[in-house]
């Protein structure tokens, strides 16, 4: 009887041992798993994320973009005024290269120079009168057939704007004829009136005088161009 008293305790004593074995494994599997799931959900084991960094304020020695920066004063150049009379000056007519068959002027260019220290602008189609004897206040003044079309000519101080002058050409000999069968004129200078209050300019041919048939002159626009 004793003897099976003794067996049972240490089949007892063996149990109490397997279960706290047991036991002690649980809790060390429910600690590594609370670990686990701790970093899983906090990132225990990941490095923490830095807060986004504000941009830093703007000062006042700061640069400013290029696409943002005002224009400096002055950085601009300002348009360009019309001419006035006492801008531009005359230079003498001379033939055409291309003009009209005959013995008259045919065809005359004149050049307007900007005599000014400032850049100035002039446009459009001049008037033209001859100038009887010479002088001004006998002026005829002809018919003026537009050829071409007008367009602002900006001048630089020095800069210059030329026309043309195409007139019915005289025709034979000597003083010659005009197709029309009226007699030819004369006139020692042209008065060019031009637009915009740039004056009226009087003009002498280099080498005659202007001889014109019927009154009637074809002109060009103002023109950076020389015209041929």
């Amino acid at each position: 009887m004793e003897r099976r008293n003794t067996r049972r305790a240490a089949i007892a004593v063996a149990l109490t041992a397997t279960a706290a074995v047991l036991l002690t494994g649980c809790q060390g599997d429910v600690g590594a798993a609370g670990s686990g799931a701790g970093g899983g959900a906090g990132g225990g084991s990941s490095a923490p994320t830095a807060p986004p960094t504000a941009a830093p304020s703007r000062t006042a020695g700061d640069t400013v973009p290029a696409s943002s920066a005002s224009p400096a004063p002055g950085g601009s150049a300002e348009p360009a005024g019309r001419c006035g009379a006492e801008d531009l000056e005359a230079t003498a007519a001379h033939q055409a290269a291309v003009r009209p068959q005959g013995t008259g002027t045919g065809a005359a260019v004149v050049g307007f120079t900007n005599t000014s220290g400032a850049p100035c602008v002039v446009e459009g189609f001049p008037t033209v009168a001859g100038a009887a004897n010479g002088s001004p206040e006998m002026n005829v003044p002809l018919t003026v057939r537009h050829t071409g079309t007008a367009a602002p000519v900006a001048l630089a101080p020095g800069g210059r704007a030329w026309v043309k002058l195409t007139f019915h050409q005289v025709q034979g000999e000597g003083d010659g004829s005009c197709a029309s069968g009226e007699a030819p004129v004369q006139y020692p200078t042209m008065v060019l009136g031009l637009p915009g209050g740039a004056g009226r300019h009087q003009v002498a041919l280099d080498d005659g005088v202007f001889a014109e048939c019927d009154g009637v002159v074809a002109v060009t626009a103002l023109s950076a161009a020389e015209p041929s």
